[in-house]
């Protein structure tokens, strides 16, 4: 197949991107190297891409993302690129509505130009808020996102269901759970951790340490976004996780293990828009996509060190 990755540069979208490859199918990246953070780490993303074909661009610029689509005559887009984080979004909530907003809705115009194209949308499970319902399901009622990303990922769902029920756009969305793994942004919490744990720096924990998440590690979630493009069909939502729970202090606990340093905690109150936890029922998932999540947390972590201190002494060398 011929697929567009939009965020391709990304922790994610470069895993995405990879596999697809790997497999034989023709890719496209589109990624604007912004510097959310430092866009050298995205470049090394892609370097890690061979026969990927890069076009730097925004998926907020309509008339280049129409000449994308006009050239590429994709068979399928995995929508990835997006303003990420809870947090930051406080900050800038216009931002965020600009990117994950409009230029969802710029390449789901392209899409309904260009009819049979499947269109895979990296949502998030921030959308289902503070849900006391868990584990979390599909059809649960998630009308209170709490955070300015939590309501643009749900905001694109909707006009995902929108261009499908008027289009015919095969469409899928997939609810994300707190990925991890190599090549993860560097002020996500497992790479923060793992890094200021080394330097015996202390690490930022909010709250009493009992909040919990749903850990997924990248593999999984890459095995799950390629079902989906496979599996695209008609409109369908999808949560991707582990479908276990992790608390912070157990987290921090086994970073300091997997690290073999003594974590020091530099203890601050919950922040606004954080949630107490997230945890995905990935029942549906299983039985449409055959989606298998296979990575334990302690498994994962142990993974994500050892790709950092090969990050880290190649730097060293370079």
């Amino acid at each position: 197949m011929r697929i567009l990755v939009t965020g391709g540069a990304g922790f994610i979208g470069s895993h995405v991107a990879e596999a697809l490859l790997a497999r034989g199918d023709e890719v496209w990246v589109l990624d604007n190297f912004n510097d959310f953070y430092d866009p050298v780490i995205k470049r090394a993303n892609v370097a890690a891409l061979p026969g990927a074909n890069l076009v730097e661009g925004d998926i907020r610029d309509a008339e280049g993302v129409r000449r994308l689509f006009d050239e590429g005559r994709f068979d399928a887009v995995v929508h990835l690129a997006a303003m990420a984080g809870v947090r930051p979004s406080l900050l800038d909530p216009l931002a965020y509505q600009d990117v994950n907003v409009r230029g969802t809705l710029i390449l789901l115009e392209e899409a309904r130009r260009h009819p049979g194209q499947k269109f895979v949308f990296a949502s998030s499970s921030s959308v289902y808020g503070s849900n006391e319902n868990v584990p979390f399901r599909e059809d649960d009622d998630i009308h209170r996102p709490v955070s300015p990303y939590a309501a643009t990922k749900r905001a694109g769902e909707l006009l995902c269901y929108t261009h499908h029920h008027l289009f015919e756009i095969p469409t899928t969305c997939l609810r994300f759970f707190t990925v991890y793994g190599p090549r993860q942004r560097p002020e996500m919490a497992i790479h923060k951790f793992v890094r200021r744990v080394l330097a015996g720096k202390p690490i930022p924990f909010f709250g009493d340490g009992t909040t919990r998440r749903d850990y997924t590690y990248v593999d999984d979630i890459t095995h799950g976004v390629l079902r989906a493009v496979d599996r695209c069909g008609d409109y369908e939502i999808y949560n991707l996780g582990e479908s276990a729970t992790t608390s912070l202090a157990e987290l921090v606990e086994m970073i300091g293990e997997v690290c073999g340093a003594e974590p020091v905690l530099d203890r601050q109150p919950m922040q606004p828009g954080d949630v107490i936890v997230t945890y995905a029922d990935i029942s549906k998932a299983r039985e449409r996509l055959g989606y298998d999540p296979k990575t334990p947390v302690r498994e994962g972590l142990e993974r994500f060190l050892r790709w950092y201190r090969d990050v880290a002494a190649a730097h060293a060398r370079g």
